[in-house]
């Protein structure tokens, strides 16, 4: 699964509308941030425990909403003391600047400090089941976009872990040519050296083999159609698999540089060149997994 993804749902559950929206980003571990309605914050914890049984990594950010529809769950009461201060204030304004003495419940209502509004203690177990359905559905919408997200991911490396392996094969195809015509090459010194001198062909297999010994890939490459063959697996897991393919990619640039210290053809450092390109790009791809 990509660790991009959002859903959201809408829900009325009893007396409660619930609106609850999850979004995440790329991040090393899982963590979790949750905005609550007033009153609500008691659900954070909670739905991080929650949301953390379906998610493992990932930059969570989850916004729930809480309204009562329940009219009687709602209190609201006159600050008497306060009422009457204003009212008080408002009758000397008007004889010490000689201005009309309008007051009116409209104009006091609007001093909202002068209601009290006040609900009875929630029941947080009940709340919290309530928002659970939201949450499961919006979840449900998150899960299913990481998924499709991952599964464009995962085609994408599989195509260039193959493109790489193509290169492997070309190297493993071109290596022992080059042997071949490092001999040849110093056969042809030593001959322009030595002219008529009998040349020492001994001496030209030993150097060749030694060359051949110097520019050898192949534990390389073997090591590298094994870590493709890892990333394989890893991308066919129901598991996530993020870090470890992380620690594949690294593996395969090590073996890929260590190919490239040893070549000594311009044909095999271009393909090292491209199969660092492609490892550069699955790099990119597998930050996003999960």
């Amino acid at each position: 699964m990509s660790m991009t993804g959002f859903g959201r749902a809408e829900k009325s559950v009893g007396t409660r509308d619930i609106i609850v929206e999850i979004k995440s980003v790329n991040h090393r571990y899982f963590e979790f941030s949750c905005r609550t309605t007033r009153g609500c914050s008691f659900l954070e914890d909670r739905l991080k425990k929650y949301v953390g049984a379906r998610v493992s990594r990932g930059k969570v950010d989850m916004y729930v909403s809480v309204t009562e529809t329940d009219d009687n769950a709602v209190e609201v009461e006159l600050n008497k003391p306060l009422a009457k201060g204003y009212i008080d204030a408002m009758r000397t304004m008007a004889q010490e600047y000689g201005i009309t003495d309008d007051i009116s419940v409209s104009a006091l209502s609007r001093f909202g400090d002068i209601f009290q509004i006040s609900r009875p203690p929630a029941d947080e177990e009940a709340v919290f089941n309530d928002v659970k359905v939201a949450v499961d559905e919006a979840l449900e919408h998150f899960i299913a976009m990481r998924q499709a997200e991952g599964e464009k991911l995962r085609a994408d490396i599989l195509s260039r872990a193959e493109t790489i392996i193509n290169i492997v094969g070309e190297i493993e195809e071109r290596s022992p040519v080059t042997v071949q015509e490092y001999r040849d090459r110093l056969y042809a010194k030593l001959s322009e050296v030595l002219q008529s001198t009998s040349i020492d062909e001994q001496r030209i297999l030993t150097e060749a083999a030694i060359f051949a010994d110097k520019v050898a890939v192949d534990e390389e490459t073997v090591r590298l159609r094994s870590h493709f063959d890892q990333m394989k697996m890893f991308l066919e897991s129901d598991v996530p698999v993020g870090r470890k393919l992380d620690f594949i990619v690294q593996e395969m640039n090590r073996e890929a540089n260590t190919i490239g210290s040893k070549v000594n053809d311009s044909q095999l450092a271009h393909k090292v060149v491209e199969i660092k390109g492609e490892l550069e790009k699955i790099r990119e791809q597998v930050q996003n997994i999960e």
